[in-house]
């Protein structure tokens, strides 16, 4: 009896503690090329924790491992929405593909939490209609200050009111008071900054202004871990003082990062800000000033340090190190990872059998419609020029590989180069080892005769870098092509870093202060 008891705790306890959400529901009128994409809210890295994929009748299934219990972005067809989410639970969701993710319906154990969010974000949209904010922020400070009381009053009454309905766990109630907190702190900044535009710059509030601020700060490590709008807050209110700094200490230098500027800010003027807090500032600022497709060498080992040697959350660190990876590929040298790949009919392809050749490594899947529309024509072109010297991969990350099966059979038809499949699409042993997310495709590397990585990733085969890097490999020297075709006009047209930081839930203040150049 003993040892059925220990088994059951044993059970309990690992079910407990498990971060893993598992997923399923139905977008009436989901369509199989859009998918369904789940990110963490509060990180520093923003990359989608898992892909989903949409079956024909418009439903859909998956699990990925929750980072921590709270919000989270959903994202369908180019719409978001926030939701609430705790390690462990079954997510049933539902909606109609006109609306979802912006409108749902949730069942299961995420319901209670995820219905008092709703609730009160639709008390918020109505409550907005009623308050002249720009008239509020005209008044005279002592006006202002009341007017912002009210509002704080008002919203934090619903809150209670829908906790007393809707019993959703303490902690979802207490990130909505937090997120309220973000926000009213942002419209006082904001109060402060429009009255020194307006011809008064010397113009200080007074100690009660300051006093409320305050209140509304008390739990700044926890502000600043789950509110991207509260490190927004802290960002603007520092980057006047950061702006002279990093004009005094880049003067006369041609190669300076704002992340390192930033990274001896902090250090050496903000010694009473946290250690958290300056974790999650930093990071906030790498991701958006320095880590991009088009940075050098020399900048992307420089973010490398800064990671290793400012930020001392391990956590943070190793998110960072995910986007810089996930933007900025291997280093060049680096041995290219060997992984389980098959062929159509069923047998193991390795990557390694092109070695005595260079190859194009290209990742793709059918879901993305301008591989088949722009990228598919030009690929052909690319691969007649280059295939005397240089082999090509086609790696699919379509979900089955029947998809794959009928996917490279007409849109690689014609095209010279082998075919092969990553079972498990996006979730992949070769997706995983190169970074491989749904925003980054399609994407090209190109690794060397000796099997070492020859290139960062590329997300546009009309890039003049590629084409050297492909002469260079090859001996050949290709016709010039215009470098602003964009062969692929919805993600990777975009900076890829800054795809990701816009999946961030707020975005209603200056992210970062500004790049010095």
């Amino acid at each position: 009896m003993k040892k059925y008891l220990l088994l059951f705790i044993i059970a309990v306890f690992a079910m407990s503690c498990s971060k893993k959400v598992e997923v399923k529901g139905k977008v009436t009128g989901g369509s199989p090329l859009e998918r369904i994409e789940f990110i963490e809210a509060s990180g520093v890295a923003t990359l989608p924790l898992i892909n989903i994929g949409i079956n024909k009748d418009g439903t859909f299934a998956g699990n990925f491992e929750a980072p921590k219990s709270g919000m989270y972005m959903i994202s369908y067809g180019g719409k978001r929405n926030l939701i609430y989410l705790k390690g462990g639970q079954k997510l049933e969701i539902s909606g109609n593909a006109m609306t979802f993710p912006t409108e749902y319906v949730i069942t299961g154990d995420a319901k209670k939490n995820n219905d008092f969010f709703t609730a009160t974000q639709k008390y918020l949209s109505t409550y907005a209609q009623t308050v002249n904010m720009n008239e509020l922020m005209t008044k005279d400070e002592n006006t202002f200050l009341k007017g912002i009381e009210k509002v704080q009053a008002d919203i934090n009454k619903n809150i209670d009111e829908s906790s007393k309905k809707f019993s959703p766990d303490n902690e979802v109630v207490t990130w909505k008071k937090n997120d309220l907190s973000s926000t009213l702190l942002t419209i006082l900044n904001q109060y402060e900054l429009n009255h020194k535009q307006m011809g008064n710059p010397s113009f200080k509030v007074t100690k009660a202004f300051t006093d409320f601020a305050n209140k509304l700060e008390e739990n700044k490590d926890v502000l600043v871990k789950e509110h991207p709008l509260y490190r927004e807050y802290l960002l603007t209110k520092m980057s006047p003082d950061f702006q002279k700094f990093a004009q005094a200490k880049s003067a006369g230098k041609t190669d300076v990062t704002t992340s390192e500027l930033f990274a001896e800010y902090l250090n050496k003027n903000q010694k009473d800000l946290s250690q958290t807090a300056k974790d999650y500032l930093l990071a906030f600022v790498m991701a958006q000033s320095d880590i991009h497709p088009g940075a050098p060498e020399k900048t992307v080992e420089k973010i490398k340090k800064i990671i290793d040697t400012d930020i001392k959350d391990n956590t943070i660190k190793e998110d960072l190190k995910k986007i810089q990876f996930a933007i900025n590929g291997f280093k060049i040298g680096e041995a290219a990872p060997e992984a389980a790949l098959v062929k159509a009919d069923g047998k193991s392809y390795n990557l390694s059998e092109n070695k005595g050749k260079p190859y194009l490594l290209t990742f793709y899947a059918s879901w993305n419609p301008y591989i088949g529309e722009a990228t598919v024509p030009v690929l052909k072109e690319v691969a007649n020029f280059y295939k005397s010297k240089m082999n090509f991969v086609f790696v699919n990350v379509d979900d089955t590989k029947d998809q794959f099966i009928k996917t490279s059979s007409s849109l690689l038809k014609g095209i010279t180069g082998t075919n092969v499949y990553a079972e498990n699409g996006l979730n992949s042993d070769i997706a995983k080892k190169y970074g491989v997310y749904g925003f980054k495709l399609p994407c090209f590397i190109v690794v060397d005769k000796d099997g070492k990585i020859a290139s960062k990733p590329f997300f546009n085969l009309g890039d003049p870098e590629l084409v050297t890097v492909l002469d260079k490999q090859t001996g050949l020297s290709a016709p010039k092509v215009n470098p602003n075709i964009q062969l692929q006009p919805g993600g990777m047209g975009m900076d890829p870093a800054a795809a990701a930081a816009q999946q961030a839930p707020q975005q209603q203040a200056n992210p970062q202060p500004a790049e010095t150049k």
